[in-house]
């Protein structure tokens, strides 16, 4: 533990009136509240000033460092290729990790991505994997070393000793109203980040009803506050700004979800998802010092190394790549109720739909269930019939369909004009 030495209130009441915190104070109470002599009650009074007032660049580049020295770091430095990850702040339908790791791998980059669990409307890249029979979300360090020399690509859950200290802020920031600090945010994903090692990071900040940030402004604020943090680390970060006004590809769930995955690395799949895969490849590989052709990406998809690689990936954690993925028990179908055009197909709605089927957790420790989910089929700009199909509804438990459907349909907007303009997938870059 630090040797420094503070009044936990005078830190509260120093932030709480304004004035920056020291880099002493910062790694005192992040310190002394990782090893409980900070109660959670005074955490969460910090955490609501650092809310109201803010914190500088300096402020928040402490924080994040005194979270990232709670616990252990990683290093790949043993590796003989570069490292590169991505980190995406969450959305509807965004599976990108799936056919992102194994395409950037076929380049001779190695890629840690060390994923979670959802929670609430957003999905998680684990509980999708899962649904692959015999796959295992936990590896050991040197399992995970191993498969990175060999394979080039692990999608893993991280271990207890990255960050401590924000596993205990998250989950108190969860049920005391703080979860909105920027500041807090960024060193919350910067922290686990820097601490995984990797020596290039791309970070893909969700915007629009589906995605945390709401507006492109805030998302901006969150993009620059990380880019920051993961330079002044000596982290390579690069960001882009994403749409999340409406679902990702054609499919919301976790084994729905795998199956659009497979077959973007076959070379199909959704445009949008092929598209934001490949300029993230590109911006993780730029990272890592292998500046490569979109074109060059995109036939590596094409041409089969890309599920080579995936393949590989799977089986070396003990997933079955021929066992047929799980299928829900009951289908439900939502139909245009007139003809028109889809002016809106908002991602929010779809995501809590699929939640409210079973593909997501309201806990952390609920169960999710492998097939439930939706499946798009017409997307913002198609023009439909009434009477057609728009979405399929999955469940094993079909009592949960009314409030999934009740929620859909409040997300659907058909009207008698095409829309004459629709958001861009990528909004902006910044570096």
């Amino acid at each position: 533990m630090t040797t420094h030495l503070f009044d936990t209130v005078d830190v509260i009441r120093a932030k709480r009136d304004g004035r920056e915190l020291t880099s002493e104070e910062i790694a005192w109470v992040i310190d002394a509240y990782t090893h409980d002599h900070v109660a959670d009650y005074q955490m969460a009074a910090l955490n609501m000033a650092i809310l109201l007032n803010g914190m500088t660049r300096r402020e928040i580049a402490d924080w994040t460092r005194a979270m990232i020295e709670s616990g252990e770091r990683m290093n790949f430095d043993q590796l003989s290729r570069p490292t590169a990850d991505k980190h995406s702040t969450g959305g509807v339908g965004d599976k990108i990790t799936l056919p992102l790791a194994p395409l950037v791998a076929v380049f001779d980059v190695a890629v840690p991505q060390l994923s979670g669990r959802g929670l609430g409307h957003t999905g998680g890249t684990l509980d999708k994997l899962e649904a692959i029979a015999g796959w295992r979300a936990a590896l050991t360090n040197d399992e995970m070393m191993h498969q990175l020399d060999t394979v080039g690509a692990v999608i893993c859950q991280a271990g207890s000793g990255l960050a401590p200290a924000d596993r205990k802020l998250y989950a108190l920031r969860d049920v005391t109203g703080t979860v909105e600090a920027i500041p807090l945010i960024a060193s919350s994903i910067m922290s686990k980040k820097i601490a995984e090692g990797t020596s290039a990071l791309v970070l893909d900040v969700k915007v629009g009803s589906g995605a945390f940030m709401k507006n492109v402004d805030q998302a901006r604020e969150l993009a620059r506050t990380m880019v920051d943090l993961g330079t002044d680390a000596g982290v390579t970060t690069t960001a882009l700004l994403t749409d999340m006004s409406t679902p990702l590809g054609l499919t919301v769930g976790n084994a729905l979800e795998v199956r659009e995955s497979i077959e973007v690395l076959a070379g199909g799949g959704p445009a949008d998802v092929v598209d934001l895969t490949v300029a993230l490849a590109a911006e993780m590989l730029a990272g890592a010092g292998k500046t490569t052709a979109e074109d060059d990406i995109r036939a590596a998809l094409n041409d089969g190394r890309a599920m080579d690689a995936w393949r590989a990936m799977i089986a070396a954690q003990d997933g079955d790549n021929d066992a047929a993925l799980p299928v829900a028990a009951e289908q439900h179908v939502i139909t245009a109720p007139r003809s028109g055009y889809l002016t809106t197909l908002d991602a929010y709605a779809v995501g809590v739909a699929s939640w409210r089927l079973g593909a997501g957790r309201a806990r952390k420790d609920d169960q999710v269930q492998a097939g439930a989910g939706i499946e798009l089929h017409a997307k913002p700009g198609d023009k439909v019939t009434a009477g057609a199909p728009l979405m399929t509804l999955h469940t094993d438990t079909p009592e949960r369909f009314d409030r999934a459907i009740e929620i859909a349909e409040e997300g659907v907007v058909i009207s008698d004009d095409a829309p004459t303009n629709s958001p861009s997938l990528i909004i902006d870059r910044l570096a």
